[in-house]
């Protein structure tokens, strides 16, 4: 039983899996922050130059 306990705590196997998988949250993380602070920007021009062609065309 020891053997099977200490061969346990030793091994790190699993540990590079959860590193993995803690930099792709961060990562994603990021990236949702950089699509969210840059869409509404975009958003803001889309509308501007989408009311600019409105008035050019004559729509209302």
């Amino acid at each position: 039983m020891r053997a099977l306990l200490s061969r346990f705590r030793a091994d790190e196997s699993g540990a590079t899996a959860l590193e993995y998988g803690l930099i792709i949250a961060l990562v994603f993380l990021v990236a949702l922050a950089g699509i969210t602070a840059f869409a509404s920007a975009g958003t803001g021009t889309f509308n501007e130059a989408m009311g600019k062609l409105a008035a050019a065309i004559g729509a209302n």
